[in-house]
C-alpha cells in the first residue's frame, strides 16, 4: 500500500472517530435547541393568554410606557408625562400604565410631582408598576463594561415588567433598547420608542479610536494602545447587538436631528423612524418679562440641568472661575457683581455625592461665595432664577437635545451652549438672519463667550433675546402633542380596531 493510500485510510478513520464524538454533542445541541424554541413559545402562549385575560377583564387595550427613573425631574420625565397626557386626551378608552423603579413613593406623589415640576397635570391617573429590581440598571453595579452590563440588566428589567402587565404596546420612553425585542417577540406586543440619546454612538467610537479622554473614557483607557483597541472592538460589537435589538421597533421617534442621524445609521430603520422634538413649557416661561438689563446690579449666569456626569458642572465652574479672573474687577460691583445658579436635579445618591464634589471644586476655586446650587427645585422657583439671571449656560458635549436650553432662550436669557449635537443643529441657530445666542466648546471658549455678552450694550443683548424667544415655539407643548400623536397614530389606530 502506498504512502498516499496509508494516508486517506488515515483520515477516514479520524474522521469516523471524530464523529462518534460529536455526534452525542450534536444531539445534545440539538436537543437542547428545541427545549429552548419549546420553552420560548410556551412562555410566549403564557403571556399572551396574560393579556388577553387582562383585556378580557379591563375591556380596553393598555398602552405601557417604560421609564424606571419616572419620578426624576429632567427633561425625558418631561416627554414622559407630556407624551401621557396627549394620548389620554385623545383616547379615552385606552389605559395607561407606566413601569417605574421609584418605590421609595406612591403614584399621586409621582404625580403630583409632575405637577410641581413640570406644571403638567393628567386628564386621569395611571397605573404604576412598581419595579423591585431597578439596581439591575444602575451605572455604580457595573464599574466595567458598563454599556453591556446595564443593557442586559435592562433585559431582566424589562422581564419582570412583562411579568406584571402584559400590555397591548409597549412604549421605551427611556432608551432601554434591549427590552424592546423582548415586549415584541415574547410578549406578542406592538413595540414603539422614544430615544433621547443613542445607548452608543459613532462619535463615542471616535472618541475611544483618537484615545481622548471623557468621563466614558477613562485616562488609563485612553492612556493605553491595548487597552484603547480592545475597547474599539467592544464598541463595534455592542453597536452591532444595539442596533439589532433598536430594529425591533415598530416605530421610532427621536428627539433631535442629531440623534437622528446616529439612530438612522445603528437601527437602519428610516421608513419607521421621525424627529419629534421634546416638549418644552415656552408658553409658561414667556409669561417672564422682557426688559433691558443694563442696569443690573448683579449678573447672574444660570445652569439648568440634572447633576450628571455627562452635563459637565466642573466645565461651568471652571469657566466661570476664567471669567471672574477676566472680567470680574472691570465690573461696577467687582467679583460681587457676578453670580453662577447651577438649578438640576438629583436622581439618586451617586448625583447627591457628584453635588458635594462639585461644592468641593467651588472651594477649591475659590468661587463657593459666588456658586448657588438648587436642587430638585419647583417650577415656581425654577422661574425666579430664570426671571434673575442674565446668561443660561449649557456645557455637555453632544447633548441630544437641550431642553434647559430651549427654556432658557423662552424665558429671555442669552443661551450660551456647547457647540455640538442638538444646540448646534437644531436650537441655537438662525431666527430670519438673527442672532438667538452663542455656543462655546472649552473653558476659555466658555470664559471669552460670557465676556463677550456681558460686553455687548443692553440693546444688542436685547435683540438676541427677542430672537431666541421667536425661535422657540417649534418646540412648545402643542407643537410635541400634534407631531407625537401623528406619529403614534398607525399603532394607536391598530388598537382599537
Amino acid at each position: 500500500m502506498s504512502g498516499d493510500d496509508q494516508l486517506v485510510l488515515y483520515l477516514c478513520e479520524l474522521t469516523r472517530l471524530l464523529w462518534k464524538l460529536l455526534l452525542p454533542l450534536v444531539f445534545l445541541c440539538v436537543v437542547l435547541l428545541v427545549v429552548l424554541v419549546l420553552l420560548i413559545l410556551a412562555v410566549r402562549l403564557w403571556l399572551q393568554r396574560s393579556r388577553n385575560a387582562r383585556r378580557a377583564r379591563e375591556g380596553c387595550p393598555t398602552v405601557a410606557f417604560f421609564h424606571p427613573y419616572c419620578n426624576a425631574g429632567g427633561g425625558g420625565e418631561r416627554v414622559l408625562w407630556c407624551a401621557i397626557r396627549a394620548l389620554q386626551s385623545r383616547y379615552h378608552q385606552v389605559n395607561f400604565v407606566v413601569y417605574t423603579g421609584d418605590l421609595g413613593v406612591t403614584g399621586p406623589q409621582i404625580l403630583e410631582g409632575a405637577r410641581r415640576r413640570f406644571n403638567i397635570a393628567l386628564p386621569r391617573p395611571v397605573h404604576f408598576v412598581f419595579l423591585q429590581h431597578r439596581v439591575l440598571v444602575e451605572p455604580s453595579l457595573f464599574p466595567h463594561f458598563t454599556l453591556l452590563g446595564q443593557s442586559v440588566g435592562s433585559i431582566f428589567l424589562g422581564w419582570e415588567a412583562l411579568v406584571k402587565v402584559v400590555p397591548d404596546l409597549y412604549v421605551d420612553s427611556m432608551g432601554y433598547a434591549f427590552t424592546l425585542p423582548l415586549f415584541r417577540y415574547l410578549g406578542g406586543c406592538s413595540v414603539a420608542s422614544y430615544v433621547h440619546y443613542p445607548t452608543i454612538s459613532n462619535d463615542m467610537l471616535s472618541v475611544v479610536r483618537e484615545r481622548n479622554p471623557r468621563f466614558n473614557n477613562a485616562d488609563f483607557v485612553s492612556n493605553n494602545l491595548l487597552l484603547s483597541a480592545f475597547k474599539v472592538v467592544y464598541y463595534c460589537i455592542f453597536a452591532l447587538l444595539y442596533g439589532m435589538a433598536g430594529s425591533c421597533s415598530d416605530l421610532v421617534m427621536v428627539n433631535s436631528s442629531w440623534t437622528l442621524d446616529h439612530i438612522l445609521s445603528l437601527w437602519r430603520a428610516p421608513n419607521r423612524t421621525s424627529v419629534v422634538y421634546p416638549p418644552c413649557d415656552v408658553a409658561a416661561l414667556l409669561d417672564l418679562p422682557l426688559e433691558e438689563d443694563g442696569d443690573r446690579k448683579c449678573h447672574s449666569i444660570i445652569s439648568v440641568a440634572q447633576f450628571r456626569p455627562e452635563k459637565d458642572h466642573r466645565l461651568q465652574i471652571r469657566a466661570f472661575k476664567k471669567l471672574l479672573d477676566r472680567r470680574g474687577d472691570d465690573l461696577p460691583g467687582g467679583r460681587e457683581a457676578l453670580k453662577l445658579v447651577l438649578v438640576g436635579g438629583c436622581r439618586n445618591q451617586e448625583d447627591e455625592d457628584r453635588v458635594l464634589m462639585l461644592r468641593g471644586l467651588c472651594q477649591e476655586l475659590d468661587v463657593a461665595d459666588l456658586v448657588e446650587f438648587k436642587l430638585n427645585v419647583s417650577f415656581e422657583e425654577l422661574k425666579k432664577e430664570m426671571a434673575e439671571a442674565t446668561i443660561g449656560l449649557h456645557t455637555m458635549w453632544n447633548e441630544h437635545f437641550g431642553i434647559g436650553v430651549v427654556e432658557c432662550m423662552a424665558a429671555g436669557k442669552v443661551i450660551l451652549a456647547h457647540k455640538s449635537g442638538g444646540p448646534k443643529l437644531d436650537i441655537v441657530v438662525p431666527y430670519e438672519g438673527g442672532q438667538t445666542g452663542f455656543l462655546a466648546n472649552d473653558e476659555d471658549s466658555y470664559a471669552e463667550a460670557m465676556q463677550q455678552i456681558l460686553a455687548l450694550p443692553p440693546a444688542t443683548r436685547m435683540q438676541v433675546r427677542r430672537n431666541a424667544r421667536q425661535s422657540v415655539w417649534r418646540f412648545s407643548d402643542q407643537e410635541f402633542t400634534a407631531c407625537f400623536l401623528a406619529a403614534m397614530e398607525p399603532l394607536m389606530g391598530a388598537l382599537e380596531r
